[in-house]
């Protein structure tokens, strides 16, 4: 074992943070393999690298001040021109190859890229064309990586392949941990050994800038360890600016990179990055023993694999997700049926801890629930927990906790190492904080570092500050109070468990708690609701009664009315109890009034259109409305004689309410009534005045026609026949990748306030600026008449009312939004519900986000 001895020459501070406040994007060089300049708006150039004269045949200062198409051939100039708007995108780039640009007729790979407000154009001269094709030899070495089960397979078949297409003497995959250090995960090496496979280099070795360049930059060259560069002239523009270099393929190398390289014995050296979801994942770091060029055609191939690379990495973890899912649905089925038992929370936990353990390994789990202590396995005592709540309570939000060195953020764990090392927290409710933490005990583990990680500070040739070490020999390291870390799909499963919890048992949990109050109200509501309705019903029969009196000439004829408006009531009672008092249908409610009266004349009647479903009041207007239309048609309208027929026609106006045309053809001619009588009255009045919709009524010489306007707020849903209704879009992938962010105001509707608090965190988490919450749909429609939000999360069903009216008002303002319910996408509430997304419950941070998106994207397509 080597481990280099700091010695501390200095008085001035040095540290780690030397290496990171280096400006490496600032350098004012490049790589003698190439050659820059730099062009203002209109093409003059401003900047050129003093080796232009070798490169492309103009010296620096001949360059200077003269526009680019002097410089180079019209062919060259024009292509350039041509293929800019690469350049316009976010760190965009353009890549041309074998481009002639001077009349010698040599080829050069030319990239052009912008920088603050200059364009940057690089030379590099061609290399000889050996007749392959750098893309043939890509392909098989793409195909090779998705035949790969596990990532050690796929990062070593990914080293081999990078070794074959770029001849470095070896290739590393060099994976960045969580805490900015970084892992050799694997490595392929021409002489065959394994140098610094498995060890761990320290976060200092990558300064913080070179990973912010590693990210807009995707590949770095270094050709030649010994090269000087090359100075670019001149070194700063007029207001003393040096060029920002940081997209550019040629830039000259950092002093202390070099030191370091050479330090490793290396004399030339490439990096490609590895991306995954936006983030720097890891490198692809080649090693050679002596200078090695690559040319810029074959780097953009090595480019395109590592993005393949990236790709067959995310697969690889998509699927671990999905099995960790897996195990968490079979997880979440177990546990319902403890909940379906009746037992309690802790008792149902404890017993399925076995099965928790074999989704995510544990050693000990400790429910705290309602400030009790309920534990199972290695786990702190009670008043060690407690210790250890009230840090969580104060440090972690609400979504899932890891560490694996509870000691390093909680001084008193690290009495108790040996039984609890680290824990993964899951919040199980809002304050109070309730908490299932499942904790791991100490694992003793060796660490081989290549070279000590604390890189001690030595003032070097390159002036005061941290020399990068010289020895790059095993230092082993043993760690202690550490517990083997929690796994991404771990930490996924632990969310999983969550939703779970939070869905299921403490809504469970809150029915059990409300149940008894609910017992006890229910009496007396029925009791109310039985007052309410009983003396609704005599003061309608009051009404029939006295308006049926004075309106008929004889005791036949009141017997006969009121008879008639009874029976229609009767009817249209027994329609809605037959539905349990839901929404009932009103062609149903036309079709039973001419069955009753018009015998043998029904085929006479046409009712076309689409369907509505009414709720209980209005449906008892309508059916005395529709009575009364009946009868007098049967009586003295077109159903009167043998010739005459009744089109009813329903249509759906622009504002969501119905349209009722009632047009009769074929009877005897019309009279208009000589008196106002009751039927009268209810066929012009109940509807305005009842239901605020509109009623008019025409006694014309061709037979007897009647317009109704029943609005939105009566109708419960537009029901339309077969073959006319528009197919409902079914949930389906989000479009585009990336992680969404929210912005604006959101809507919460959910009737369980620990699950609306959790949506809405979770929606707060995803970026939106303020998030309301609302239990009911009166309450949501009223805040907003006077609010403006950007995006609502629906529970469908609230208590004893459903979030419909919410969501046909969201969808009339245009507002994307997403139900959640645990029916998942029925017909049925796909025909009810306006066109929007669904997310199945329990739902979670990640399905919550995926369902935006897909809101999103369906209303960008809506609106283009």
């Amino acid at each position: 074992m080597t481990v280099d001895t700091p010695r501390h020459v200095s008085s001035q501070a040095v540290d780690l943070t030397n290496c990171d406040r280096e400006p490496i994007h600032q350098l004012g060089k490049v790589q003698s393999y190439g050659a820059l300049i730099a062009l203002s708006s209109d093409w003059i150039v401003q900047h050129a690298s003093e080796n232009l004269g070798e490169i492309l045949g103009v010296s620096a200062d001949d360059a200077l001040g003269r526009p680019l198409h002097e410089l180079i051939v019209s062919d060259a100039f024009d292509r350039i021109r041509r293929n800019l708007r690469v350049v316009e995108l976010p760190d965009g780039v353009l890549r041309l190859f074998n481009v002639t640009m001077c009349a010698s007729g040599r080829a050069f790979d030319v990239s052009v890229h912008g920088s603050d407000d200059m364009l940057v154009i690089e030379f590099e001269p061609k290399m000889s064309q050996s007749g392959r094709d750098v893309l043939a030899e890509v392909y098989p070495q793409i195909a090779a990586l998705s035949r790969n089960r596990d990532l050690h397979a796929l990062t070593r078949t990914a080293a081999r392949a990078l070794q074959e297409l770029s001849g470095f003497d070896s290739v590393m995959v060099y994976q960045f941990q969580p805490d900015g250090s970084g892992k050799v995960v694997a490595e392929t090496r021409s002489d065959g050994m394994a140098k610094y496979d498995g060890m761990m280099f320290p976060a200092s070795d990558i300064p913080v800038q070179a990973r912010a360049l590693y990210k807009r930059s995707l590949l770095r060259l270094i050709a030649d360890v010994n090269d000087p560069g090359t100075p670019i002239t001149p070194g700063a523009s007029l207001d003393g600016r040096p060029i920002d270099l940081s997209l550019a393929v040629t830039r000259a190398v950092s002093p202390i990179h070099i030191e370091y390289l050479r330090n490793m014995g290396v004399e030339a050296s490439m990096s490609v990055s590895i991306m995954k979801d936006g983030d720097l994942w890891g490198l692809f770091a080649c090693h050679h023993h002596s200078p090695r060029y690559i040319d810029y055609e074959r780097r953009t191939a090595i480019e395109m694999f590592a993005h393949m690379f990236s790709y067959e990495l995310s697969r690889f973890e998509d699927g671990q997700r999905k099995r960790a899912e897996h195990e968490a649905s079979r997880l979440q089925t177990l546990l319902m049926g403890h909940m379906a038992n009746g037992r309690p929370m802790a008792e149902s936990l404890l017993a399925v801890s076995e099965d928790i353990r074999q989704v995510i390994p544990h050693d000990g789990l400790v429910l705290f629930e309602n400030e009790e202590f309920n534990a199972t396995g290695s786990v702190p005592s009670e008043g060690e927990f407690r210790s250890m709540a009230r840090f969580l309570d104060r440090s972690i939000g609400s979504s899932v906790f890891q560490t694996d060195c509870l000691g390093k953020l909680v001084e008193p764990a690290r009495d108790y190492a040996t039984r609890t090392a680290g824990i993964l927290a899951i919040p199980i409710s809002k304050r109070p904080r309730d908490y299932l933490v499942l904790t791991r005990r100490q694992v003793e583990e060796t660490v081989n570092w290549a070279g000590d990680p604390t890189k001690p500070a030595i003032v070097g040739p390159n002036g005061d500050r941290l020399t990068p070490r010289k020895s790059f020999e095993a230092w082993r390291e043993t760690v202690t109070g550490r517990c083997a870390p929690w796994s991404p799909q771990e930490l996924h499963a632990a969310d999983r468990l969550r939703t779970v919890l939070l869905e299921v048992f403490l809504k469970v949990t809150d029915a059990a708690n409300l149940e008894r109050k609910r017992a006890q109200e229910q009496q007396q509501l029925l009791i109310s609701e039985l007052n309410h309705r009983v003396r609704n019903i005599l003061n309608l029969m009051r009404g029939l009664l006295a308006q049926s009196r004075s309106s008929a000439t004889t005791l036949e004829d009141f017997t006969a009315n009121l008879d008639g408006r009874i029976q229609a009531l009767a009817r249209a009672h027994d329609q809605l109890t037959s539905e349990q008092f839901e929404p009932a249908s009103l062609r149903d409610l036309i079709t039973c009034e001419f069955a009753a009266y018009a015998s043998g004349k029904t085929e006479r009647v046409l009712i076309e259109g689409p369907d509505a479903l009414i709720g209980s009041t209005a449906f008892t207007t309508m059916a005395l409305v529709l009575h009364e239309m009946a009868t007098n048609s049967i009586k003295y309208g077109a159903l009167c004689d043998t010739g005459g027929r009744v089109h009813v026609k329903l249509r759906e106006d622009s504002s969501g309410g119905m349209l009722i045309d009632w047009i009769e053809r074929g009877g005897p001619p019309v009279t208009p009534p000589k008196r106002r009588g009751f039927g009268t009255m209810i066929i012009e009045g109940s509807i305005p005045h009842e239901l605020k919709g509109d009623a008019d009524i025409s006694y014309k010489m061709t037979g007897v026609e009647a317009h109704f306007r029943l609005p939105s707020t009566v109708i419960s849903q537009i029901v339309r026949q077969p073959g006319s209704a528009p197919a409902a879009p079914a949930p389906g992938a989000a479009v585009g990748d990336g992680a969404l962010r929210l912005s604006g105001t959101g809507l919460v509707v959910e009737d369980s306030l620990i699950i609306a608090m959790d949506a809405a965190a979770t929606l707060e988490d995803l970026g939106a600026s303020e998030v309301k919450t609302h239990s009911s749909v009166s309450s949501a429609l009223k805040w907003l008449e006077t609010n403006r939000v950007d995006f609502a999360l629906l529970d469908v069903n609230l208590g004893d009312e459903q979030s419909l009216p919410v969501a046909e008002a969201l969808y009339a303002a245009g507002v994307p939004f997403v139900l959640a319910t645990g029916y998942g996408a029925t017909a049925e509430l796909m025909e009810t519900y306006p066109p929007c997304t669904i997310v199945q419950k329990p739902f979670s941070a990640s399905s919550i986000e995926q369902a935006f998106k897909t809101a999103f994207a369906k209303l960008q397509q809506k609106n283009d």
